[in-house]
C-alpha cells in the first residue's frame, strides 16, 4: 500500500473510534416522594379531626406558621434530585395532605410557581382528613386517567388506639368504625399518562400506621401491599410492558412482609422476574441509611419502586437510573435530644418534616 493511501485510511479509522467514544446524552426526569407531615390549613373542618391544627388548637396553627411551612416545603421540593438534574422533580408524590387547597397554596409558592405544577388529589376516608396526591410538571407529563382506589380492611374487637409503653406510639392512629369494624385509612392513588410521549403509571401510597405496635398492625400494611400488587397486575394484563412506579410512606421498611411478600419487591435487579418489582431502597436500608428515626433507630419507610420493564438495559425509552435519599444539612436537627433527626415542626420552630424525601431518576438516550 502506498504511503499516500495509508494516512487517509488511518484518519478515517481514528474518526470512527472518536465518534464511538463520544459520551451519550440522556433526557433525565426526577421522580420524588415526600411525607409533608401535617400539611394542614388553619380552618377547622367539622368532618375531620383537625382541631389541633387551628389557631386555637394544641399547635396554635396560625396563618404565619402555615405560610412558613409552605415556604419550607417549597424549598425542599425545588432541590430534590438537584445533584444530577438541575430541574425540580417532574413528579412529586406526597402524603399527610389535608385537602386540595393546601396543595394549591403550595404550588403557588415563589420557588415553585414557575414550574407550573398540576395537582391530582382525592379525599380519602382517613379520619384525620389526610390524603395522598401527585404533583406533576404540566409541560412534561400529560395525565390521561387517574383514580383513587380504596383499601378495605377490617379488624373486629380491636381497639388499636390503646397503646402500652412497649408498643409503638404514633400521631397517625388507626381509626376503626364501631359499626362495621372497618379500618379507615388512605386510598391508593393511580395516575396514568404520557411522559415525553411514553405511557407511564404512578401509584402514590400512605399505608396504615404502626399504631398499636408493628406486629399487631402488620396485617393492615400487608393488605395495602397486596392491593398495590393487584393494581400493578391489572396494568400489566392490559400492557405486559407497562412502566409502573409505586411510591409512598409505607410505614414499613423494605424488608417487611408488606413489601417483600405481599408486593413481592426484590433488592437486586438480577432477582426481579418478568412483571416483578425492583426496590432500590432495600440495599440502602441494609447499609444503615434511613428516612425516619424512632428511638435512635433509622428505617426507610419512604420508598420508590419500579416495574421490571423500567430496569431493562435498552435506554431507547425511559428506564430507571438510580435512587437517593435527600437529606441535606438544612433538613437535619443540629442540637438537642433529637440531634441528627429530620427537622420537624415544634412549638418553637417551624421545621420541614419528620421524614426525609426520596427520589429516583428516569433517563432515556437522546436521539
Amino acid at each position: 500500500m502506498k504511503i499516500s493511501h495509508v494516512i487517509p485510511f488511518l484518519f478515517i479509522c481514528f474518526s470512527i473510534v472518536n465518534v464511538a467514544a463520544q459520551p451519550k446524552k440522556y433526557v433525565i426526569h426526577t421522580v420524588a416522594f415526600y411525607n409533608f407531615e401535617n400539611l394542614f390549613d388553619t380552618i377547622d373542618d367539622p368532618a375531620t379531626y383537625d382541631e389541633e391544627w387551628t389557631p386555637t388548637g394544641l399547635q396554635r396553627w396560625t396563618i404565619y406558621k402555615y405560610q412558613k411551612k409552605l415556604s419550607n416545603l417549597a424549598r425542599v421540593l425545588v432541590e430534590i434530585g438537584s445533584a444530577e438534574n438541575s430541574d425540580s422533580p417532574t413528579f412529586i408524590g406526597g402524603c399527610e395532605i389535608e385537602n386540595r387547597g393546601v396543595l394549591e397554596d403550595l404550588v403557588k409558592q415563589p420557588k415553585l410557581i414557575e414550574k407550573d405544577y398540576g395537582i391530582i388529589h382525592f379525599d380519602s376516608p382517613d379520619k384525620r382528613g389526610i390524603d395522598v396526591a401527585l404533583l406533576y410538571q404540566k409541560k412534561k407529563f400529560q395525565p390521561t386517567s387517574y383514580t383513587s382506589i380504596p383499601l378495605y380492611i377490617y379488624k373486629k374487637n380491636a381497639i388499636l388506639r390503646e397503646n402500652t409503653n412497649l408498643e409503638e406510639k404514633t400521631d397517625d392512629d388507626l381509626q376503626i368504625s364501631p359499626k362495621n369494624y372497618r379500618v379507615y385509612t388512605r386510598d391508593q392513588l393511580l395516575v396514568t399518562g404520557f411522559l415525553d410521549g411514553e405511557e407511564i403509571s404512578i401509584i402514590v401510597n400512605h399505608w396504615p400506621s404502626r399504631s398499636g405496635g408493628e406486629k399487631k398492625s402488620s396485617p393492615f400494611r400487608e393488605a395495602a401491599g397486596a392491593l398495590n400488587r393487584k393494581i400493578i397486575d391489572s396494568l400489566q394484563r392490559i400492557n405486559p410492558n407497562a412502566k409502573v412506579i409505586t411510591m409512598g410512606d409505607l410505614n414499613d421498611g423494605p424488608y417487611n412482609k408488606s413489601v417483600k411478600i405481599a408486593l413481592g419487591a426484590k433488592a437486586k435487579k438480577l432477582e426481579v422476574p418478568q412483571f416483578g418489582i425492583y426496590n432500590p431502597f432495600e440495599e440502602m436500608a441494609k447499609n444503615g441509611m434511613g428516612t425516619i428515626a424512632y428511638r435512635d433507630a433509622w428505617d426507610i419507610f419512604d420508598q420508590i419502586m419500579v416495574s421490571e420493564s423500567l430496569i431493562q438495559t435498552d435506554y431507547s425509552s425511559f428506564r430507571y437510573w438510580k435512587a437517593g435519599i435527600f437529606n441535606k444539612p438544612f433538613l437535619i436537627q443540629n442540637s438537642g435530644q433529637y440531634k441528627g433527626y429530620p427537622l420537624r415542626h415544634s412549638t418553637t420552630e417551624i421545621g420541614f418534616s419528620d421524614h426525609f424525601p426520596v427520589y429516583i431518576y428516569l433517563i432515556k438516550e437522546k436521539k
